[in-house]
């Protein structure tokens, strides 16, 4: 079973910037994607961001320009870089990370998740 572990949420002004990081661990698995989520009040899920393990990347309309995902594969981390943030960002963000383990199989996994909330 993987871990993961999520940081960096917290508060900050309107063209403030923060960086998440997520961290998978466990043993006998290989990521093939990790990304980001984000869950506000009253919307439904939204992709952010997701980078797969040859580095493909997928960015939302919304944040293409602001947003940076990024990983290290050593580390089995995946970072997501928000600059310009704006009150819209506001959410929990969920880090997910699709896998497959020593049996072939595919498993996809999600993180508790980090507040961002950005005020005007």
């Amino acid at each position: 079973q993987v871990q993961l572990v999520e940081s960096g949420g917290g508060s900050v002004q309107a063209g403030g910037s923060l960086r998440l990081t997520c961290t998978a661990s466990g043993s006998s698995f290989s990521i093939m994607g990790m990304g980001w989520y984000r869950l506000a009040p009253k919307k439904p899920r939204e992709l952010v961001a997701r980078i797969t393990s040859d580095g493909s990347t997928n960015y939302a309309d919304s944040v293409k320009g602001r947003f940076t995902i990024a990983k290290d594969n050593a580390k089995n981390t995946v970072y997501l870089q928000m600059n310009n943030l704006k009150p819209e960002d506001t959410a929990v963000y969920y880090c997910n990370a699709g896998y497959t383990t020593a049996d072939l199989r595919v498993h996809d996994h999600w993180g508790r998740g980090t507040q961002v909330t950005v005020s005007s």
